[in-house]
């Protein structure tokens, strides 16, 4: 297609004014939120918003309040349903129900409360109000409108307006109020009183349900049945459009403007179109294109001119000023994995076929349609020397129109390339590995399968010399050979560098081969047989994330991925922009491996998702990445909450006891859209010392806060990136009765009263310690003189001890010498009787006389000698007394004990040898032997015992 044909077709799709929000093509991002989260009742009749932000719904069950992150409910007093409301500049939330009206506005503490203006109307008068249906707010008057009057509430004061015959509904209109009357026709309201607009009674058999100014003479009016109607020069015209055929086929429930450009209507059976100030219809959304219910009550632009709608069964959001708008489920396409404009329709690579779309028409209702004989998984699709070429698992096939004219080769594919060293030669890489195609008078053929490879990828590239194939996480190198049927050489290269293992992506950047890796770019040297880094190439991705695919588009934009996210480096002369936020709400939607960006121009660029395709229109980015606002939304403490973000004007620090210093906050914005990756981060000043992690969680609490002064900050970053300015509430724990500051005092003056106690104290201490030190040293004294004498008392008796034992021993070695002596002498009688035994052998008969006198005379003096010597007694006699004690020991304690056992035991302890026991006792060693046994064996001692011992120990 030339490009002359393309700019006409872009004219065409664009002649809406450049400054609009809402597109033509896809569909924006639709919200639905169910009875269950919202925990209301099912119809929802009118919407507004504060200054903060907050969203308020008219709902069966109440007024719903919503901030972003929590749904509260406030019922009416009689527990009917809300059928209007109305904010004025105050702040009040003015509401309507059955029989029953009033406002709500924040108290002290931030909470709402009701206060029924119902009231003031007079019960005697009035019996009863019927719904209140509208609420309008002109200048300083609030004006409740129900079937049979409307109030005006004025200075605190309630007057009432009467309806002719039966109000319908009413309407505000360029500051000017409006009223349809069953007979009247349509009203004006001027200075307390009504004013029949000319020519309107030929719509009093069908409900209006809006009027809005779209231009300085012209009032759209929209019925229930009757379509749409112009007023213009006091007359009532209908306006034949597209969009009033489609209402008044579909009943009309109201609508509201956006911007002044379009008009959203609501429908009772067909979901919401918009349409422009010419009728055309530009978007229709119904339940089949993201609703939950096809009866829309009401509807609301927002503070950022997004869509909000009122459903007989829920409410929904519809992001209008998004630059993306998508092609999903509701266009009978799936997963998209290429897309190109060719011949006037655009075509999308999808795993279950390619579909087309006229791409100069609307897109509003049709659906895309299956090119015949596409139908498996399409892995591309690609305008090849003007001819439509499908990579798809059933082959190569040439697409005409709405189907498959020819089967190239019947290999399943995923995409084609051209080869440079070849002009008119196509390179595809197929199922089993890599085939030439060649450009034909004909078309496109099949030459052959390149055979010494068989591996293949959907990334690969290719230069004059060489075919680059990336395989996991490494490249090929490979040459063809010159008549392209095989690969001459193949070289395998895991790393560009020894810094970096593996190679991250394989692209084509201004008609040069990069290789990247940790988002460094190489570029290869084949004179040097070496890769070498691009620093400008890669300075541009220096602070983006490690990318793992990047891709060029039509306009020299680099499209990147990393993890499940994309960006873009706008090209804007020689220099890039990086952009990243604004496709953030892309993340988790891409298809792994298969980055498919369609760049037709700044304001057309599709996108492939796992669900469908992304439309993106750059030119709106600027106006949609708006700051985002933070609220601390409540600050809750045992005992009571307050309610911050309600418009109250609360400026004096909150104090709160030492009981109650565990504490909540819960956190707000109004950012509606992409509620699911809206994330705050706070700090408690001074207890935390940073800033927390970004979450999602809108609430923190603390507890056992000390006293003290405390502010607590929250900022909010939205789905884009964006992030708000802190939003601070300051509060003050108070101490502990124990720590307040008469606490101090007290305990400085019982401080006091101490120390002086104390003093007292010590000083007759002193003089107690002082006595009492007096008598501790007389007693010390007496102690040691005592200590003294009985030292001298303990000396003299070991002094005397000493010389007793020192006599001992010289009585031992007397008993010694004694036993000596006695032995000796018992020796020399034992001879002496040897000598008498002797002598009596003699035969004196034979002796002379005088010889025999002399004999005789000798025997008698050996006698004699032998019978005066008493040594031996006396030698027992000082044994007994030397040994007495211990033989009275021995004897009490073994009574059996004889005599003779007795002095064996003594000679024992005198340490004597058997023999000289034998000699004193007069028998053999034997027998001293077997009394010693004896004597062992009466004293029970067994044969390890020693006896000596055992004696010494009595």
């Amino acid at each position: 297609m030339t490009k002359p044909h393309i700019y006409i077709i872009f004219f065409t799709l664009f002649s809406i004014s450049i400054f609009s929000q809402v597109k033509n093509i896809g569909l924006p991002d639709i919200r639905n939120y169910k009875r269950n989260e919202y925990k209301g009742g099912t119809q929802n009749w009118n919407i507004d918003q504060d200054k903060n932000g907050n969203l308020y719904f008219a709902n069966n069950n109440g007024l719903l309040q919503f901030d972003g992150a929590t749904w509260r409910k406030y019922p009416l007093p009689n527990l009917t349903s809300v059928r209007c409301l109305k904010i004025d500049k105050s702040g009040k939330i003015f509401v309507g129900g059955y029989n029953e009206f009033g406002y709500f506005k924040p108290d002290h503490n931030g909470r709402l409360k009701y206060t029924s203006l119902a009231k003031k109307v007079d019960k005697n008068k009035i019996k009863i109000i019927d719904f209140v249906w509208k609420i309008h707010s002109i200048g300083d008057q609030t004006i409740f409108q129900s079937f049979a009057r409307a109030y005006i509430f004025k200075d605190d004061k309630l007057t009432i307006l009467k309806a002719p015959k039966r109000f319908q509904f009413s309407f505000v209109v360029n500051g000017k109020l409006y009223f349809q009357d069953v007979e009247k026709g349509i009203l004006e309201y001027r200075n307390g009183s009504l004013y029949t607009l000319p020519n309107t009674t030929s719509l009093n058999n069908t409900e209006i349900w809006a009027m809005h100014s779209i231009s300085k003479d012209k009032i759209l009016i929209v019925t229930l049945e009757k379509g749409l109607f112009l007023y213009e020069n006091n007359n009532i015209i209908p306006w034949n459009t597209e969009a009033n055929n489609f209402v008044k086929k579909n009943n009309s429930l109201g609508g509201v403007l956006i911007n002044n450009k379009f008009i959203v209507l609501n429908t009772v059976l067909d979901g919401i179109i918009i349409c422009d100030f010419n009728g055309k219809i530009i978007q229709h959304i119904n339940r089949k294109k993201g609703l939950q219910n096809n009866t829309v009550l009401t509807s609301f632009i927002d503070n950022k001119n997004n869509l909000w709608l009122g459903l007989d069964n829920g409410i929904a959001f519809v992001n209008e000023t998004s630059p993306f708008t998508y092609f999903g489920f509701s266009y009978d396409i799936s997963t998209v994995y290429a897309s190109v404009i060719f011949q006037g329709n655009l075509y999308v690579a999808t795993n279950q076929g390619v579909f087309y779309h006229a791409w100069n028409n609307s897109f509003k209702e049709d659906v895309f349609k299956l090119v015949e004989g596409t139908t498996a998984q399409s892995w591309n699709v690609q305008v090849i020397d003007n001819e439509l070429i499908c990579a798809n698992n059933r082959g190569a096939l040439v697409i005409k129109g709405d189907r498959v004219t020819r089967i190239i080769d019947s290999r399943g594919y995923f995409g084609f390339k051209k080869i440079p060293s070849h002009p008119g030669f196509f390179i595809g890489s197929n199922y089993d590995g890599f085939a030439i195609f060649q450009k034909t008078a004909s078309g496109l053929i099949f030459k052959n399968q390149v055979s010494g490879f068989d591996k293949s990828s959907n990334s690969f590239e290719l230069d004059q010399l060489y075919f680059w194939l990336k395989k996991d996480e490494s490249i090929y190198r490979m040459a063809l050979s010159e008549d392209l049927t095989r690969f001459a050489t193949i070289k395998k290269i895991d790393q560009l560098t020894p810094r970096f293992k593996n190679i991250g992506s394989l692209q084509n950047i201004g008609g040069k081969i990069y290789f990247q890796t940790h988002n460094h770019f190489y570029k290869y040297s084949s004179e040097q047989d070496l890769f070498y880094e691009d620093k400008n190439i890669t300075a541009l991705f220096k602070n983006i994330p490690v990318i793992n695919a990047l891709s060029e588009d039509s306009q020299s934009n680099l499209w990147y991925t990393f993890d499940e996210s994309i960006g873009v480096l706008m090209k804007d002369g020689n220099q890039y922009k990086n952009s990243i936020v604004p496709f953030s709400n892309l993340t988790g939607n891409l298809v792994s491996n298969h980055l498919s960006v369609n760049t037709i121009d700044s304001k057309n660029i599709f996108i492939g998702l796992t669900d469908g395709l992304a439309h993106y229109d750059f030119s709106l980015q600027s106006t949609h990445n708006t700051k985002p606002k933070a609220f601390i939304r409540s600050f809750s403490f045992p005992g009571d909450t307050i309610v911050i973000g309600n418009n109250q004007t609360r400026t004096e620090n909150i104090r709160i006891p030492y009981a109650s210093n565990n504490v909540r906050f819960t956190f707000s914005s109004p950012t509606y859209e992409n509620l699911e990756n809206v994330q705050f981060s706070y700090q408690l000043e001074p207890f935390d010392d940073k800033w927390s992690n970004w979450s999602v969680v809108s609430f923190k609490e603390y507890t056992n806060l000390r006293e003290g002064d405390y502010t607590m900050r929250v900022k909010v970053r939205n789905s884009y990136g964006i992030q708000s300015d802190p939003s601070a509430v300051t509060f003050t724990i108070s101490p502990p009765w124990y720590r307040h500051f008469l606490a101090f005092m007290m305990y400085f003056i019982i401080l006091i009263i101490a120390i002086y106690f104390i003093s007292d104290r010590i000083k007759m201490k002193i003089r107690k310690n002082k006595y009492y030190e007096t008598i501790e040293q007389r007693r010390l004294y007496l102690e040691k003189e005592s200590r003294i004498r009985q030292e001298q008392y303990d000396l003299e008796k070991e002094i005397e001890k000493l010389k007793n034992d020192k006599l001992q021993i010289k009585i031992l070695a007397k008993d010694k010498e004694l036993v000596n002596n006695s032995l000796q002498v018992v020796k020399k009688n034992k001879i002496l009787n040897g000598i008498i035994h002797k002598l009596k052998e003699i035969d004196v008969e034979a002796l002379d006389d005088s010889t025999k006198f002399q004999v005789s005379k000798l025997n008698k003096s050996i006698v004699k000698e032998v019978n005066t010597d008493k040594s031996w007694k006396d030698l027992e006699k000082h044994i007994k007394n030397v040994h007495f004690e211990f033989l009275k020991r021995l004897k009490e304690k073994y009574p059996t004990i004889s005599p003779r056992e007795l002095d064996l035991s003594t000679y024992l302890l005198m340490n004597m040898s058997t023999k000289e026991i034998a000699e004193i006792m007069n028998i053999s060693t034997g027998g001293v032997e077997l009394a010693r046994y004896r004597l062992r064996k009466k004293l029970g001692l067994n044969k390890k015992e020693n006896l000596i011992g055992f004696l010494m120990s009595i």
